[in-house]
């Protein structure tokens, strides 16, 4: 497929998720918004397996049938009680997928066009960077939703003494990581972190209580969708940065 499909299938994908999004937004057009997202996701799909890089059909196939599989079951079992919590476990996916491109990139950037390994550029690491914290925290911070919503742990909030300082040390450890990613380029510097990110996403959410679920859901819905906006841009993909947007900014008015 040349250039200049592959930018139109985005560009058609694209028009038929904000059509979804729109559709969502009242019951009595629902359906037909479900019907534009499915249309656009197998539009975007078919166009990404359409690319002359990709290396293993089968791995791909492998992939959607396993994932496919598990989703069918799950949906049809779930209780509509239960949905919430499905939800944070879906998005801790998307968060754990960020991560797994992120390092991936960061790994064999050549498969990227984004440099060689120790000379990734640095618009690329920043990109990779934000996209890898973001999906981290997204990632920890759902598992605990789901378990509080699952009854797993307690809902009642857990705090403890000098909470808000340690996630300003964090915050701040995360932001000298990401520049010592970006002028080094070490793995420790990636891995740290990535470790300091599911940390961080562990204590936003723990002292949030039960009863405030949702709220943390729909927030987590943000962060997931800004998680893959930022992979988009390192995977130079047009639709996951639409979609991904699309999701971050639905879900922070949420």
């Amino acid at each position: 497929m040349s250039g200049t499909m592959t930018g139109f299938a985005y560009l058609v994908a694209s028009v038929c998720f904000i059509m979804a999004l729109r559709g969502l937004s009242s019951p009595d057009s629902a359906r037909q918004g479900n019907i534009f997202g499915v249309v656009g996701m197998t539009i975007a799909i078919f166009t990404t397996l359409m690319d002359p890089g990709v290396v293993s059909y089968s791995t791909i196939i492998l992939g959607i049938l396993i994932g496919g599989s598990i989703g069918t079951v799950v949906a049809l079992k779930i209780e509509m009680t239960a949905l919430p919590q499905l939800v944070a476990a879906f998005h801790s996916l998307v968060g754990l997928a960020a991560v797994f491109v992120a390092t991936a990139a960061f790994y064999n950037p050549e498969a990227y066009g984004i440099g060689t390994l120790g000379d990734i550029s640095g618009a690329s690491l920043v990109e990779l960077s934000l996209g890898a914290v973001i999906g981290a925290i997204t990632f920890s911070g759902s598992v605990v939703a789901f378990a509080k919503l699952q009854g797993l742990v307690s809902g009642n909030p857990l705090v403890f003494p000098g909470q808000h300082k340690l996630n300003l040390v964090i915050g701040i450890a995360i932001v000298v990581m990401i520049i010592m990613l970006i002028s080094g380029q070490t793995t420790s510097s990636y891995w740290i972190l990535v470790a300091l990110a599911f940390v961080i996403g562990f204590l936003i959410i723990m002292p949030i209580g039960g009863a405030d679920m949702p709220v943390v859901v729909s927030m987590l819905n943000s962060y997931s969708g800004w998680a893959a906006c930022g992979i988009g841009f390192t995977l130079s993909n047009p639709a996951l940065i639409v979609t991904g947007a699309l999701v971050g900014s639905s879900g922070a008015i949420l």
